[in-house]
């Protein structure tokens, strides 16, 4: 039978879509095939299935996801009653776990239902459906004891009628009252009970949202603008002066639209980054005349600008009235979300709990969830020294929202405050160092003119190289003041890791550096090296890049079994080629007895069963390999490039390996993702690091 979680609520207003959201992440992060059924929905659009359909990759029928509309329930309950109510949904229901190992259950809202006792109707489902049960409780508002008395209310009421409880969700509690209610309820409840703070983010509507709601034109902005949070409005009335002192981080400015000063100054005080604003709402339907607004875009380029035709009073009603959703056009507040959710609730436990069996396929996306809660685990510092460059911004708000590690952006301090405030990101929480004005910047030039003394380096000279943000960030990792470094998505190869030969320098047991790439294909993930480094690596090499991906694969879970990869397999073939990866073959075997390793061996046998039941039937390796290893960089950069385009895998890397401390190259062409899984990674490597 199908596993399945069933999350619901007490009543309206719990936010329960971060737990809906949060548990989604962890059935995906354990099993491929999840699916999603609501019993009961309101007319239009489901914002939060849509998020969860583009997140998570879902594939299932939309048709399938939704028992039947509230109106359909409401009548049919009065006609004929709950019983033929709940025989209909649980036949939906089956219907719809078909072909999926897990089913998330999204419960009823508690919002003009029309059904009487939806607590119990609640839990009647979820105990036919055979599934297990997550409430969630809404705190906001409430007082430390209320929240404890109707949490630990909602728990009898749910154990009461039969259900299995897995855990209790007490969410928007004030933080200050977090821990006292979590350590109440801990003791008092027979299962745990994670407490989530009220986040102000969350229940911000972005500018987008406003401009929908209120039916308003965008004058000026870009996407990136409009998918800002309004975290606050401030109405303007006041002279200039008075009003940019009213000013907060993140607010929606609110100003009749003949108003072109408070327009100016607004966007200029955000230019500055005194503060950051959301953005610019007109009342009255009255907008700025051209040569304004062509300043205003040229102070603030994507900052939102926009005009609605209500006056400033019944405005302010409407937007006091409004608050953010998930959404799948919100994917930031989603990230928020999950970060929120991760923070506060224990989630192997929670997992541990749900008792969903790991899936033997290991599919991208379970691989980048592992990443991201490996990192999160032992918390590093990763020092980014592109920190202007918009992609490292925008995956720097991921890992930040995600709370993934810490995080350290070299450059401009002005620019990188003023790209973040264009593009919405709070950086508060980030550290910011500019190489060329840092303090850090003389003790480095003596550091780097000691350790390159034999080359003739000399202080002065020194004093110029180290403001490079390579080379700075480099010897922030060397020094002790970050864990790893991230760069290359602007800046080429050579310019990255160079420093790091120079600073950082081999590990005593590595002979070279070398390079992996995490191939995540449909199913499992392969292991592939050296794609990135080392043009034409002899034997000795050759097998020290083994030992080190075999190494490299293990600390991410992935159990080595190497193949060292020829045009032939076994004895069948000869020539230099061929010779020297039967010497690196012996060499790893004679070093590393306690490693799996075939070689050499053909690309189809060592992945394919088929094939290698016919040419090596008695190895352990052949048909089954998780580490290959390429004889040039020539091959293995071909390949990996053709697997990636043709087999549409997920190539993650290159990631460094052999260095004392884990510093990692970007593509120049690297997405936000790429960023992100590449800075989770180098913070997992630092994890590993004894020094």
């Amino acid at each position: 039978m199908t596993r399945s979680v069933y999350v619901t609520g007490i009543d309206r207003g719990d936010g329960r879509q971060v737990v809906e959201l949060g548990v989604m992440e962890l059935l995906t992060r354990q099993v491929d095939r999840v699916g999603v059924f609501r019993p009961l929905v309101h007319d239009g659009p489901d914002r939060l299935f849509d998020l969860l359909r583009t997140r998570y990759r879902l594939s299932q029928d939309p048709a399938t996801v939704y028992g039947m509309d509230y109106h359909e329930a409401s009548a049919l309950q009065a006609e004929k009653g709950t019983d033929e109510l709940v025989s209909q949904l649980v036949d939906r229901f089956h219907k719809a776990a078909r072909g999926y190992e897990v089913v998330l259950v999204l419960g009823t809202d508690f919002a003009d239902t029309q059904l009487p006792d939806e607590l119990a109707l609640n839990a009647r489902l979820a105990n036919e459906f055979g599934a297990s049960v997550i409430p969630v409780v809404g705190g906001r508002k409430q007082t430390a004891e209320s929240v404890r008395a109707e949490t630990r209310n909602a728990y009898r009421a749910y154990d009461g009628l039969g259900c299995e409880v897995l855990a209790m969700v007490v969410n928007r509690v004030v933080p200050a009252d977090r821990a006292e209610i979590a350590e109440r309820l801990t003791s008092r409840l027979p299962v745990p009970a994670y407490v989530l703070p009220d986040e102000p983010a969350l229940a911000a509507p972005t500018v987008a949202q406003i401009t929908q709601a209120l039916g308003g034109t965008v004058l000026l902005g870009d996407d990136a603008g409009l998918a800002r949070d309004a975290l606050d409005f401030v109405f303007g009335g006041a002279m200039l002066p008075n009003f940019l002192n009213a000013l907060t981080p993140g607010c929606l400015v609110v100003a009749p639209g003949d108003r072109s000063d408070l327009v100016v100054g607004s966007l200029a005080a955000h230019s500055a980054g005194t503060p950051p604003i959301a953005g610019v709402l007109l009342t009255l339907g009255e907008r700025p005349g051209p040569e304004v607004l062509t300043l205003a875009s040229r102070l603030a380029p994507g900052t939102p600008v926009i005009s609605v035709d209500g006056g400033s009073f019944p405005t302010a009603g409407e937007l006091f009235a409004l608050e953010g959703k998930l959404n799948a056009a919100t994917p930031r507040k989603a990230e928020t979300a999950l970060g929120l959710f991760e923070r506060h609730v224990d989630t192997a436990d929670l997992l541990a709990r749900i008792s969903v069996a790991r899936s033997g396929r290991v599919t991208p996306m379970m691989f980048e969830h592992e990443l991201l809660e490996q990192a999160r685990a032992d918390r590093r510092r990763v020092v980014l020294p592109e920190g202007t460059e918009e992609r490292v911004l925008r995956a720097a708000d991921v890992l930040l929202r995600r709370d993934v590690c810490d995080l350290t952006l070299l450059g401009d301090v002005d620019v990188i405050r003023k790209k973040a405030a264009d593009l919405g990101i709070d950086l508060a929480a980030t550290q910011l160092i500019d190489p060329a004005t840092s303090e850090l910047r003389q003790r480095f030039a003596e550091r780097y003119a000691e350790m390159r003394a034999h080359k003739g380096a000399t202080v002065e000279l020194a004093y110029d190289v180290v403001a490079d943000v390579n080379y700075f960030g480099t010897l922030m990792v060397q020094e002790g003041l970050a864990d790893g470094m991230v760069s290359g998505s602007v800046h080429s190869t050579a310019a990255t890791i160079r420093p790091a030969f120079e600073i950082i320098k081999t590990k005593p047991d590595a002979k070279i550096v070398s390079s992996v790439f995490f191939m995540c294909l449909a199913d499992k993930v392969l292991v592939y090296g050296d794609c990135a480094v080392n043009p034409d690596p002899n034997a000795v090499q050759l097998a020290d890049i083994a030992i080190q991906s075999a190494g490299t694969a293990a600390q991410f879970g992935v159990e080595p079994r190497m193949a060292m990869l020829s045009y032939s397999t076994g004895t069948s073939g000869a020539g230099a080629d061929v010779d020297k990866v039967r010497e690196a073959t012996e060499l790893v075997r004679s070093s590393r007895p306690d490693l799996l390793v075939e070689g050499p061996i053909q690309y189809d046998a060592a992945v394919e069963p088929s094939v290698a039941a016919t040419k090596l039937p008695d190895s352990e390796v052949a048909g089954q390999a998780s580490v290959l290893i390429f004889p040039d960089l020539n091959t293995g950069n071909n390949t990996y490039k053709a697997v990636q385009r043709s087999a549409g895998a997920v190539a993650v890397g290159p990631v460094l390996q052999g260095l004392r401390k884990p510093v990692n190259d970007l593509s120049r062409g690297a997405l936000v993702q790429d960023i992100v899984n590449t800075v989770a990674i180098t913070a997992i490597q630092a994890q590993g690091d004894p020094s």
